[in-house]
């Protein structure tokens, strides 16, 4: 199987920076597409930043120009640049990756989510 750890998270006022990972290990055959979702109180999980395989990258617009979405397929790890963090950055953020293992189709997998929390 698959196990993802997130880490970065933490507490940062307002207009400071976080980087997040996620680290994936396991029997991995390819990893695909990789994304970090956040989830506030109260709301749905929505899409912060993706990324693609060959490195094409989507970013939710309350977050462009601001997080950096990236990737190292040698570390099968996932980041997620923050800066200029706004209160309403506040969430748990997750992130999910599409991996095929071998012999096997491909398959989403969640991190456990990490807290981030800005202070005005």
């Amino acid at each position: 199987q698959v196990q993802l750890v997130e880490s970065g998270g933490g507490l940062v006022q307002a207009g400071g920076s976080l980087r997040l990972s996620c680290a994936a290990s396991g029997s991995i055959f390819k990893l695909n597409a990789m994304g970090w979702y956040r989830q506030a109180p109260g709301k749905q999980r929505e899409l912060v930043a993706g990324i693609t395989s060959s490195g094409r990258t989507n970013y939710a617009e309350s977050v462009k120009g601001r997080f950096t979405i990236s990737r190292d397929s040698a570390k099968n790890t996932v980041y997620l640049q923050m800066s200029s963090l706004k209160p309403e950055d506040t969430a748990v953020y997750y992130c999910k990756l599409e991996v095929t293992l071998p012999l096997r189709p491909q398959d989403d997998y969640w991190g456990q989510g990490t807290q981030v929390t800005v202070s005005s």
